[in-house]
């Protein structure tokens, strides 16, 4: 007999009576994403206008690398401060997923359907 796996998987602990328990995780993951992103969002959008959209227009007083490299270099110091570190923060998590926003919005990688299966 053939192993089931993924879909079939899904319609059978359904029809067995886990389905129900499966999708209320599935629903409770979705929803954490949800609330995650738009709270990500709301962050990113204060950061940007307190300090004056620097990520992509930076004033370029010191460093005079393009917004991408510039974006990037900041990347690196918060992944060696993570490194660096005795345990993960959440304020490093955030900051580094908030740089990797600011580059996507950087390089224009506004949409990402082309990614879905």
């Amino acid at each position: 007999m053939r192993e089931q796996t993924g879909k079939e998987d899904i319609i059978k602990n359904w029809i067995d009576g886990e389905g129900e328990m499966e999708m209320d995780k599935l629903v409770s993951t979705q929803k954490g994403i949800d609330a995650v992103c738009n709270s990500l969002s709301r962050f990113l959008r204060k950061k940007n206008e307190r300090y004056g959209d620097s990520a992509n227009n930076p004033r370029k007083i010191f460093s005079k690398l393009d917004v991408d490299n510039s974006i990037c270099v900041r990347i690196d110091d918060k992944l060696n401060r993570v490194i660096n570190s005795d345990e993960l923060r959440k304020n490093d998590v955030v900051d580094i997923a908030g740089y990797l926003v600011l580059l996507m919005v950087s390089k224009g990688w506004l949409d990402f359907d082309e990614f879905l299966d």
